[in-house]
């Protein structure tokens, strides 16, 4: 009997030792982080400043990769559907991919559960900004001539149903004015065309800062809850009666199905690069507002964004199929 019972204490005795701890990921090519924008816009700063940071952090390049148009949404459907989900290709994840769904009869993604949601960063200041000659000195009085002349007045966004065009879209049903729509791949390429007259004005991110500096462009108003520190003697729509506050926040996203240890090392690797020396400047450069979520809280962010989307695009009947 003690025998037997020698015999069956050795595997329990096996059993109670610790578990030896599974070392943790490290990518063992460069990472890819798709920026859906063209180049030299406020979004691709911020999340270039990142790459260096992380390539330190984790040993492996992360190489950017820009794919502008379709109002930020065309690396969506390669994330929640081509990429692999092994930690090697992130990218954007912004409202317009969220809001997308509800645009069109056949949603090619879910933005709750096509994704794996990595953490939240940063969001715009955006803004409406006039060529510096433009006849009106404020917000109000652009209004007040959109009233006598519909359509006569023109504006530029980074594209149809982006987080801009929709807010300008709120005004329009509110003021009971028509604006003419001119919509570009990304808010960086709006300048120009503003600047040499083509469109009368730009709603959109704070790509137009160093032109207003510069005295080439006048800023009529800034969307954010206080005045942007840069220009305060610039009011908020708020200020101005309306009741809307529009930052637009923005994180990183993968494909569906990635390892919960994969999206760990990813989250820390990023949180230490936005928290960085070299993110806050660019940070500050565009005025954009520090929204750093974890990636449980990014993803309850999504989801509870992708109701409040559904209802704006129900309320205003805005369909692009």
């Amino acid at each position: 009997m003690t025998a037997r019972r020698t015999l069956f204490a050795l595997p329990a005795g096996l059993l109670a030792a610790p578990a030896l701890a599974q070392p943790a990921w490290r990518p063992d090519r460069p990472i890819r982080m798709i920026i859906p924008w063209p180049a030299g816009g406020s979004a691709d700063a911020q999340m270039r400043a990142l790459t260096e940071h992380v390539t330190r952090a984790l040993g492996q390049p992360v190489v950017v990769e820009n794919r502008g148009g379709a109002g930020g949404t065309l690396h969506a459907v390669h994330l929640a559907r081509e990429a692999r989900p092994d930690g090697l290709t992130v990218g954007q994840m912004h409202f317009s991919v969220i809001r997308r769904p509800f645009l069109v009869r056949q949603p090619q993604w879910d933005a709750v559960r096509d994704f794996t949601h990595i953490i939240g960063l940063t969001g715009w200041l955006f803004g409406v900004a006039v060529r510096a000659d433009a006849p009106w000195r404020d917000f109000r009085e652009m209004i007040e001539d959109a009233r006598r002349r519909p359509s006569a007045i023109s504006f530029a966004t980074s594209g149809v149903a982006t987080t801009n065009h929709l807010a300008m879209e709120t005004i329009m049903e509110r003021e009971r004015v028509e604006l003419l729509h001119v919509p570009f791949r990304g808010s960086n390429e709006a300048i120009a065309p503003v600047l040499n007259g083509q469109v009368n004005m730009i709603a959109d991110s704070s790509t137009w800062a160093p032109q207003v500096e510069a005295g080439q462009m006048r800023l009529l108003c800034v969307w954010s809850a206080e005045r942007a520190r840069r220009f305060p003697n610039v009011p908020t729509l708020r200020e101005l009666g309306y009741d809307m506050t529009v930052t637009s926040n923005y994180g990183l996203s993968g494909p569906p199905g990635m390892d919960a240890g994969i999206v760990r090392v990813l989250h820390d690797a990023f949180k230490d690069a936005l928290h960085s020396p070299e993110n806050e400047r660019v940070r500050a450069q565009f005025d954009m507002p520090l929204v750093y979520l974890d990636s449980a809280g990014f993803t309850n962010f999504v989801r509870e964004r992708a109701a409040l989307e559904q209802a704006l695009i129900t309320r205003l009947g805005i369909r692009m199929e």
